[in-house]
């Protein structure tokens, strides 16, 4: 089965994108290889997203905050997809992305800013989690060979 490289970003690189590299690197379908980056990659995964991927059974050792920079390099893995999931990195000036992926914005406000108890937070970061794993589960349903960045910013407009 033909996989697809999905680079995930997301200004810090320590919730939203961790989770979305996670949810889908791990999709029952395999047809996924997620990959996440910030625009400017904070020091460290935020716990609550780092408990979560955990959960999912994602390899922990390949959490870490990474520049977008990694990805824009000549030897990175080639994305069929580039997703960003905060309203900052989709307004940010992106390097360029060889091969020409599509391209979309999944907006998701930022687990990390919820103030309250940890399990207020844990809430916060398990319906980012579900609103990314619903929107995976519809692109991993839709033609992917043949799918555009148009048909791609769809998704989120059917969840």
């Amino acid at each position: 089965m033909k996989q697809y490289n999905i680079l995930f970003l997301c200004t810090h690189n320590s919730a939203r994108s961790v989770l979305a590299e996670a949810l889908a690197s791990t999709h029952s379908s395999g047809k996924f290889v997620g990959y996440s980056a910030g625009s400017t990659p904070g020091t460290s995964i935020n716990p609550f997203a780092a408990e979560l991927t955990q959960e999912m059974g994602y390899d922990q050792s390949k959490l870490r905050s990474k520049s977008w920079d990694e990805y824009g390099l000549l030897d990175a893995p080639q994305m069929n997809f580039i997703i960003t999931v905060c309203d900052n990195a989709a307004g940010e000036q992106c390097p360029y992305w060889p091969g020409k992926p599509a391209t979309a914005h999944w907006g998701f406000p930022d687990p990390s800013q919820v103030q309250g108890s940890d399990e207020e937070k844990r809430r916060a970061f398990r319906d980012v989690m579900i609103g990314l794993k619903k929107r995976i589960d519809l692109l991993a349903n839709m033609p992917l060979d043949s799918l555009d960045s148009m048909s791609l910013k769809e998704i989120h407009k059917k969840v």
